[in-house]
């Protein structure tokens, strides 16, 4: 009897937390082109900044464009990941948002759009506007970014790491992951377009060695990972490694292409959540047609992209317009 209060209140938690999820799932308020009038070169304005930035330090795209992720998957699209805290108490400090780098770009862009069109621009469409723009500076596709996010206020460190409504960790299987998304109004084949992003981008080693030394806690390595690529992992990577990292995409981190799938097929995904693809039959089916003649990757990239960043904006006169997008 115990066990079956507790399942339903975990399904009752769950059915909350959807609630206030989704409140605006739709992206009710977002539409393409919202700052035409009162900051119309708003997106030239962020392209140039993000411009000049891929020129001097291409490696920052791929934190960028995960920094939109992280942001609309805790208490929707908001620019909460942005927020400092005098007492390190915000999402940024919380343990998934420590390798999240680019916060100064993030600040840069904005005082370029303050300076044009003063309180107008909200930092969470900025976070968007970044994640389409350093995607087409690494070669990947373009889409219309719905605009009119309003800026939340709340911001607690606690929420990336809830085990229901945080951010899916490296370690999820299919189910989890699966669920996690669905959890935010995203079906399976946004969860592999998405992941698809992992095409640029790094990854500290502390987030894979357990797949390279002691996978089942017995000195072994993981049987689902190519044992050539794990050869190659341990040079790089040595056990209890805190600091070094390694390319999600070998050979190829700086350029937005399909090369993160044609990885997978060979068993030479890096985390335990890349690995995770292979186990569903829809997501496995869509790694093999996103490395074929006619793939849709990069449209449905644009597509699943505009799709995430709807979730649980805040609109009209919901939130507030940041003009620091790390102070309230």
């Amino acid at each position: 009897m115990a066990s079956f209060k507790n399942l339903l209140g975990m399904f009752m938690f769950q059915m909350m937390v959807q609630a206030l999820l989704f409140s605006h799932v739709e992206g009710q308020g977002l539409k393409v082109g919202f700052y035409e009038k009162s900051c119309p070169d708003a997106e030239k304005i962020v392209f140039k900044v993000i411009e000049d930035v891929m020129a001097v330090a291409p490696s920052l795209a791929g934190p960028l464009l995960r920094m939109h992720f992280h942001d609309c998957f805790i208490r929707g699209c908001d620019g909460s990941v942005l927020l400092d805290s005098p007492t390190n108490q915000s999402e940024k400090f919380s343990i998934p948002n420590l390798t999240l780098r680019g916060y100064n770009i993030i600040d840069r862009v904005k005082m370029a759009l303050e300076k044009a069109c003063p309180g107008v621009v909200s930092c969470a469409d900025v976070v968007a506007i970044v994640a389409r723009d350093v995607t087409v500076a690494t070669k990947g596709p373009h889409w219309n970014v719905e605009t009119g996010r309003r800026d939340g206020n709340v911001s607690l460190i606690s929420d990336p790491l809830n085990p229901v409504s945080g951010l899916p960790p490296f370690f999820f299987n299919i189910t989890s992951l699966k669920a996690s998304f669905a959890l935010r109004g995203l079906n399976s084949k946004d969860l592999v377009v998405l992941s698809g992003g992992h095409t640029i981008g790094m990854s500290h080693c502390s987030s894979f060695t357990s797949r390279l030394y002691n996978f089942t806690g017995k000195g072994d390595t993981d049987p689902t990972m190519d044992p050539n690529y794990i050869a190659r992992l341990k040079l790089k990577c040595k056990p209890a490694d805190p600091t070094t990292i390694a390319e999600l995409d070998p050979g190829s981190f700086l350029t937005f292409d399909d090369s993160y799938y044609k990885l997978l097929t060979k068993r030479r995904g890096l985390l335990t959540s890349d690995a995770a693809l292979l186990d569903d039959p829809e997501t496995k089916a869509y790694l093999i047609q996103a490395t074929s003649h006619g793939s849709t990757f990069f449209e449905d990239f644009g597509v699943s992209m505009v799709k995430m960043g709807r979730i649980g904006v805040l609109t009209g006169s919901q939130g507030e317009v940041r003009k620091v997008c790390k102070s309230n």
